[in-house]
């Protein structure tokens, strides 16, 4: 079964039949397209491959990952030093699930690790949700940062090169 790695639910019942894609997630491109060797790169798909293991799938070890929460931390001066912990649940191929907490931070640390190791990963390593510093604590915000962050997590683990790769599971097991 192939699906595209991106929300596939609308609000909007005009558009209910296209993807929902957040606007940090479009890219615009105003190069020329009248250009012989330009070619668009083909969208980011996932391949499930639980029913038939398959050495490429092999170092596959979670099925789906969830964030529903999050606690809002607050520093020891009022307004300064909060932080958000966003709660992610963790469903594991052979059943079980797991949460782990992590800061937006800790995303980036993850995503920046990640662009090291795999220098020629392009569009497959997925961009994370933007920074907000006048609304980060808005719920609206925050509610776009879940839907983000879960995709981001989604697509490292459902890509084998990224979910066998050491950094990613020190990211989930520490």
């Amino acid at each position: 079964m192939d699906q595209q790695c991106s929300p596939s639910h609308t609000t909007d019942p005009t558009q209910a039949s296209l993807p929902v894609v957040p606007p940090y997630w479009q890219h615009r491109r105003f190069e020329s397209y009248s250009s012989v060797g330009h070619l668009r790169p083909a969208p980011i798909s996932l391949e499930d491959n639980t029913e038939h293991r398959s050495e490429r799938s092999s170092p596959l070890w979670a099925r789906a990952v969830s964030i529903h929460d999050h606690v809002l931390v607050s520093g020891t001066i009022p307004s300064v030093g909060d932080y958000t912990v966003w709660n992610c649940q963790i469903e594991m191929l052979h059943g079980g699930s797991m949460i782990i907490r992590k800061r937006y931070s800790e995303f980036e640390d993850l995503r920046s690790k990640l662009a090291t190791t795999f220098p020629n990963a392009g569009q497959a390593l997925p961009p994370l949700p933007p920074k907000n510093a006048f609304h980060r604590f808005k719920p609206s915000f925050l509610e776009q940062r879940r839907v983000g962050l879960a995709y981001f997590l989604n697509c490292l683990l459902l890509n084998p090169e990224f979910a066998a790769a050491p950094i990613l599971k020190d990211f989930i097991f520490d």
